[in-house]
């Protein structure tokens, strides 16, 4: 289904949120009468990649407004999806100044499945009997911009507040596989969602060549036809295998909920991705705070 008439809000809300994190940016460095001594660590500019290993819970209910209720769903359980996938993560940070930085990161999940239904489940349109064999899929592509400011700067740690906003494209449908006589129909249904959040985050150096970050983010918002709410977390330890060069492993959790009334549709669309992830990162630029 076609997501044009929510992009115009969706690109004014992203420009606010660059706009507003600018000023603060900039008014920031302004009145900075004492140039602070960040943590070894910290460059002008940090590249990562790496890959990302979540485990998925996926719940879903998708009905029409003329009061055709849809089936409260686990992707999981109910429709055959794994919920061990793989997926590649990217990140690119600008550090502005000791206090300011902007991040904006990139990953994909997208996964399919067939299974024989072990009931009559409802899916937007059509109602999907037990036995039938069905395809199905659930893709979420997320962009994450975000301004953190560092209240706390010191030679081995540092700590702030952040503000940003994750992006979500998400499609979804079901559709009967070709081994069902006399039927072929199916229900397709996607969304893009802006899901601000306020968050804190830090950084520790607790040895040699070693260190650790962390970040947590929580917000609710309703926009238009859509209610959504993030919970997002990350923990990485990091060891500087080489000038510049970074290895880290974490743990990062991304929990959301949208709710959305659209046309003549209605549901909700629950999931979280929660797992391990293994980071390489290239620091380089030179900074002015360390000239």
């Amino acid at each position: 289904m076609s997501t044009a008439g929510y992009q115009s809000p969706q690109r004014l809300f992203i420009a606010a949120c660059i706009i507003c994190c600018l000023t603060l940016a900039f008014t920031a460095n302004a009145q900075e009468k004492h140039k602070p001594s960040p943590p070894w660590y910290v460059e002008k500019y940090k590249v990562s990649a790496g890959a990302f290993f979540p485990i998925n819970n996926t719940d879903i209910s998708l009905g029409t407004q003329n009061g055709n209720a849809g089936t409260n769903l686990d992707f999981e359980d109910d429709l055959g999806f794994n919920r061990n996938t793989s997926t590649f993560y990217a990140d690119l940070q600008w550090r502005a100044s000791p206090h300011s930085r902007f991040n904006l990161t990139y990953y994909r999940v997208a996964r399919k499945s067939t299974k024989v239904l072990q009931r009559d489940i409802t899916f937007g349109d059509h109602t999907y009997n037990v036995d039938a064999e069905i395809d199905a899929h659930f893709n979420t592509n997320i962009y994450r911009f975000s301004y953190g400011y560092a209240f706390f700067v010191k030679p081995n740690w540092e700590a702030g507040l952040l503000v940003g906003a994750h992006v979500v494209g998400l499609n979804t449908g079901i559709g009967l596989t070709g081994n069902n006589v006399g039927a072929n129909f199916s229900d397709d249904f996607g969304i893009t969602a802006p899901l601000p959040d306020l968050g804190i985050w830090g950084s520790y150096s607790f040895a040699k060549k070693w260190y650790m970050n962390a970040e947590f983010d929580y917000f609710s918002l309703k926009i238009n036809d859509y209610k959504g709410q993030i919970l997002a977390y990350n923990l990485n330890v990091n060891y500087r295998a080489w000038r510049g060069l970074d290895v880290a492993v974490g743990y990062t959790g991304l929990n959301a909920r949208v709710d959305a009334n659209k046309e003549h549709l209605v549901g909700y669309f629950k999931w979280g991705y929660n797992g391990p992830s293994v980071t390489v990162s290239y620091s380089f630029g030179r900074n002015k705070w360390n000239r």
